[in-house]
């Protein structure tokens, strides 16, 4: 008689079975809301009563939530502007100090990405209330900077460090002054850690709300500010909307973060 074969237990199909499982436990909440953003009816029901853009027209048409991603927008990108000129500078400061308390100084540097969001915005408000900066457009870009910064000095550190420097030693063996080094050499290189720096700093202050809740002012109400007080006001499909933009904004995001890290990676190889 043939040789019993050994049982083999299916590792791999469970596997993908437990994929599948954890990634619609995560997807499903999110495709719940879509279709309610298409609801005709004033009321999030299922079934939904019929199909209609009006919510869309209602958050794209004007009024506070036309205001609120306005705001999101102005905010995000000057703080994405900023936190990215001090990311890369002290980028290059961390990857020339080679002091004993440099450890420490990339830990506080990165200490916003570790740190509640809830202690960063009370610190926040303690040191800009004196200024006079609560309630003002300078302290909540100033405030989403901080928060910002550590996401530009990652990739963009990451990347100094797999730089060759041998590239700088032969511009500099070539003649080229270090400001021609860095501006031919250094900043082509870590230019997509850059970019994907800023994806990140911009989405980090696009999607905050604590932040926003303790700095902005009624003239700077951020988007998901404007959607918080919605959920304890009145929960209108206009909510559900608004969140499927942001889907839609956030996944776009995404895929380009993507993108710049596969072209990182490809140029570091280089």
């Amino acid at each position: 008689m043939p040789a019993m074969k050994r049982f083999k237990f299916p590792w791999k199909p469970l596997y993908w079975l437990l994929c599948a499982l954890i990634l619609g436990f995560l997807l499903v909440p999110i495709a719940a809301i879509i279709p309610l953003s298409f609801s005709s009816g004033s009321f999030l029901t299922y079934p939904l009563p019929g199909l209609s853009l009006r919510w869309y027209h209602e958050v794209l048409g004007g009024g506070k939530w036309l205001r609120a991603l306005s705001n999101s927008l102005y905010v995000g990108v000057f703080a994405t502007v900023i936190s990215v000129l001090l990311g890369t500078l002290a980028s290059l400061g961390l990857m020339r100090l080679n002091a004993w308390w440099a450890d420490a100084l990339k830990l506080v540097m990165l200490s916003p990405m570790i740190v509640p969001v809830i202690l960063i915005a009370v610190a926040c408000y303690f040191f800009l209330a004196p200024l006079s900066l609560t309630s003002s457009y300078t302290g909540l870009i100033i405030a989403h900077t901080v928060i910002a910064v550590p996401f530009v000095v990652v990739p963009v550190l990451t990347a100094l460090e797999l730089l060759d420097p041998n590239l700088a030693r032969a511009a500099a063996a070539c003649g080229a002054t270090p400001r021609t080094t860095f501006l031919r050499v250094t900043l082509p290189g870590i230019m997509p850690a850059m970019a994907s720096g800023a994806l990140f700093a911009f989405a980090a202050s696009f999607d905050d709300v604590v932040i926003a809740l303790l700095i902005a002012g009624p003239d700077q109400r951020t988007l998901p500010r404007e959607m918080f007080s919605g959920l304890r006001d009145s929960m209108t499909p206009a909510l559900t909307a608004v969140a499927t933009i942001m889907i839609v904004f956030s996944t776009t995001l995404f895929m380009l973060m993507q993108m710049l890290q596969r072209r990182t990676r490809s140029t570091l190889k280089k």
